[in-house]
């Protein structure tokens, strides 16, 4: 599989050596998650007072839309989810995502924020926050049909992403645990990179919308 961009030497070889860390964490998955979402959420107003690029909602689960982000689902009806189901959610992770996330979740390591510190590191150039590429996972949960909670999940970081990439996250449904709750296989892909960056696993619970 190649590798692309300026930096594409340096990544292709450290996807061999990326630290594979698998961890089950509830609280921290969750509120990591928030903090990826509030990074993502468009502003209603930009700095010079006009009004930023958003779009109306294309499911009532979901407030608001950007006309970056692009979905896809396998079923509409929250009755109707079975094994096999998946949702794909797309975005390109910017410059302002990633200072923005850094800001909101505190984790200003320069890393993801300085162009020179991360020329000398291992990576050659700045890349993204783990979390808040994770949490894509999250934006692509929202759109499945109902109000989904996170249980558990389980994350393998299998290579990084950068600044200014696309990136994908797709959730599918492996096994109904009964009770509305079901486990899903769920992967994170650089686009640009044609890289699979974070696998792992997730056990969700899928009320009924108050809407519906």
């Amino acid at each position: 599989m190649t590798t692309q961009g300026p930096a594409g030497g340096n990544l292709s070889s450290m996807t061999n050596v990326w630290a594979k860390v698998t961890s089950s964490f509830l609280q921290g998955a969750t509120a990591a998650n928030r903090a990826a979402m509030t990074a993502m959420v468009p502003p209603t107003a930009s700095a010079n007072g006009t009004d930023a690029e958003s779009v109306p909602a294309p499911i009532p689960s979901v407030e608001y839309s950007d006309l970056d982000w692009e979905f896809e689902r396998t079923v509409d009806d929250r009755e109707r989810i079975s094994v096999g189901d998946t949702v794909t959610f797309s975005k390109t992770i910017t410059d302002e995502d990633v200072r923005r996330f850094a800001e909101i979740s505190g984790d200003t390591n320069r890393l993801h924020l300085d162009e020179g510190f991360a020329a000398d590191t291992r990576f050659g150039e700045r890349i993204v926050h783990g979390t808040l590429a994770s949490g894509l996972i999250s934006s692509a949960l929202a759109r499945l049909p109902g109000t989904t909670v996170y249980l558990s999940q389980d994350l393998e970081f299998r290579a990084p992403v950068g600044v200014g990439d696309r990136v994908s996250a797709r959730v599918e449904v492996v096994e109904d645990l009964g009770n509305d709750q079901y486990r899903l296989e769920t992967i994170v892909r650089d686009e640009d990179r044609e890289t699979v960056v974070i696998d792992g696993e997730a056990v969700v619970l899928i009320d009924e919308s108050p809407q519906d």
